[in-house]
């Protein structure tokens, strides 16, 4: 089945595409008038994609929409870079945390002055 979405299914569809001569009526015009209709197709937004299945790697035809909502899991081919975390940085990080949690918290209040009448 070539141009169909591997995992929804989605395919080619038919429609009418509708030729309009004429100026709106709310613009000022006298109307629109449909002067033709002939069908066309909408095709879906497919795109090939790298994915693991059942433990073997392999191309396949997806949708945009099943990319982007995460039907489709895309082949990792590296780990993601991290940078490396030294004690250090760890140290001053868990240093931080224990001044947090030992400081209280002030609570700050606001007092009106009365002001002076001349």
């Amino acid at each position: 089945m070539a141009r169909v979405c591997e995992t929804c299914g989605k395919g080619v569809r038919v429609g009418n595409q509708v030729t309009i001569r004429g100026k709106a009526k709310y613009l000022g015009g006298v109307g629109t008038k449909i002067t033709g209709i002939t069908r066309r197709k909408f095709k879906p937004n497919l795109q090939s994609v790298r994915v693991t299945q059942n433990g073997t790697n392999k191309t396949i035809l997806a949708c945009t929409q099943c990319i982007r909502s995460g039907a489709v899991t895309k082949l990792i081919k590296a780990k993601p870079f991290r940078l490396p975390v030294g004690e250090g940085v760890a140290k001053k990080a868990a240093a931080k945390k224990e001044v947090a949690a030992k400081k209280p918290v002030e609570k700050k209040v606001m007092v009106k002055k009365p002001v002076a009448k001349k």
